[in-house]
């Protein structure tokens, strides 16, 4: 399958087509079965990403480091960046090089 170049935004967990459609910081080339891989990833970021909202709406307490939602969505998090790394140009890649999230 052909790669095209997609624009990448981890913060919002978006992917976009177009360059111009919204802020991203990164840019990858992808095929379709990559970005379908991709866009799973973020959505179990922000699947954990409410869950530790509700637990902050309940004021439960819980301390980073023993909260399972954390856990989780770091580890999807370093997926994501190990995925968006592979698939990278050689600027995404240098900068998550810089970022030290894979080591």
């Amino acid at each position: 399958m052909d790669k095209k170049r997609y624009y990448v935004s981890v913060q919002s967990g978006t992917i976009m087509e177009n360059q111009g459609d919204a802020s991203y910081e990164l840019e990858i080339e992808a095929t379709p079965d990559q970005l379908d891989k991709l866009g799973e990833l973020f959505e179990e970021m922000d699947n954990f990403d409410q869950s530790s909202a509700i637990q902050v709406a309940s004021a439960l307490s819980i301390a980073y480091h023993h909260d399972e939602s954390n856990d989780g969505y770091d580890y999807y998090l370093k997926e994501a960046y190990a995925m968006i790394h592979e698939l990278g140009t050689e600027e995404t890649r240098e900068h998550i090089r810089k970022m030290n999230i894979l080591s």
